[in-house]
């Protein structure tokens, strides 16, 4: 979800999103628009690429108007202005004309700082859009989507979901989305499953799941699918150190609650219960041996060897073997 400043008037004489997050971005647009169009239904809104905002553009379109209208302008990759446009906009900041919102959607690199920081001087209200690279914050960004409806998700619905779609925000939006609105009551793992089976199904921590619980058949099927479907090999191998380390973790910590262990390890409380039940019949040589399959799967997926697929199968089938380790003598 954007993160805001405390200036949270989106009718502020000047808005600065900030970040590479598209849905992110046009939420921060929409916001805007909105509350423009309901102070005055007749609000003349610009969405401006870099190219259509040339030097004298901005002076013109800001320009005293004959009827006062409102009017909101919209500059998309602001970092690519020119750097005859950058001064129009700096000396714009300085003196915004009144019943006028000036948007701007900054990616927040180095490139064209110096207008991101002129935005940030003059006061303007910010937005946050940063992209979501982890699954933590995709999972946040669920349980945000699902308290923003006014419902109800179980944790474990909320990870099935990512788990299904993948890191495509507008398809986690969307999927949230449908669920409100056909599902009624608390929206549970078994829901998500039924509308999202095939995808879930070809998700990498499926295939990872079933690997650390030693269902090799089960994890090479779901793997099988996962490529079959499009599933990035990155992504699984991703997800198998992902369910590897954590068995790791919780095999090495002291005992305690959920919620106790959960601090400790960075893991949400419902995580540490599913790897709880999936670290039965592992040893500390058997979380070696697979961390090491793991990086062999790593590195071969990624132009370490002919064949990624065939790495990936290895990898998924020494890590089920190391989850039956334990009692096999």
């Amino acid at each position: 979800m954007a993160r805001k400043t405390a200036n949270d008037d989106p009718l502020a004489p000047v808005t600065l999103a900030v970040g590479q997050e598209d849905l992110l971005l046009d939420r921060a647009v929409q916001e805007v628009v909105a509350a423009a169009k309901a102070a005055d239904a007749d609000t003349d809104v610009r969405d401006l690429t870099p190219d259509q905002l040339q030097p004298g553009t901005l002076a013109e379109l800001t320009s005293p108007s004959l009827f006062a209208e409102r009017k909101v302008v919209v500059v998309r990759n602001a970092q690519d202005l020119s750097a005859d446009t950058i001064k129009d906009v700096k000396a714009y900041l300085g003196a915004p004309a009144e019943e006028i919102t000036l948007v701007l959607l900054h990616a927040g690199g180095a490139k064209g700082k110096g207008l991101l920081d002129a935005a940030r001087k003059a006061g303007a209200r910010e937005v946050a859009c940063p992209r979501m690279t982890k699954p933590a914050d995709r999972l946040a960004f669920v349980r945000g989507e699902f308290r923003t409806t006014g419902r109800s998700a179980t944790p474990e619905a909320c990870q099935t979901l990512v788990d299904a779609i993948g890191s495509d925000l507008r398809e986690l939006a969307s999927a949230v989305s449908q669920l409100v609105a056909d599902v009624e009551g608390t929206i549970d793992e078994a829901v998500v499953g039924r509308y999202y089976t095939g995808r879930a199904e070809a998700s990498s921590f499926t295939v990872a799941d079933r690997a650390v619980e030693g269902r090799a058949a089960e994890a090479l099927e779901a793997l099988r699918w996962s490529l079959a479907t499009g599933v990035a090999p990155v992504l699984i191998t991703s997800a198998l150190a992902q369910g590897v380390r954590a068995i790791g973790k919780l095999s090495s910590a002291r005992g305690g609650r959920p919620a106790d262990l959960a601090r400790e390890l960075g893991m949400p409380p419902w995580k540490i219960d599913r790897v709880r039940q999936q670290m039965r019949g592992w040893t500390p040589d058997g979380v070696s041996i697979a961390l090491r399959a793991v990086a062999e799967a790593d590195a071969g997926v990624k132009g370490g060897g002919d064949d990624p697929e065939y790495a990936l199968e290895k990898a998924v089938v020494t890590i089920a073997r190391a989850a039956r380790s334990r009692g096999r003598g």
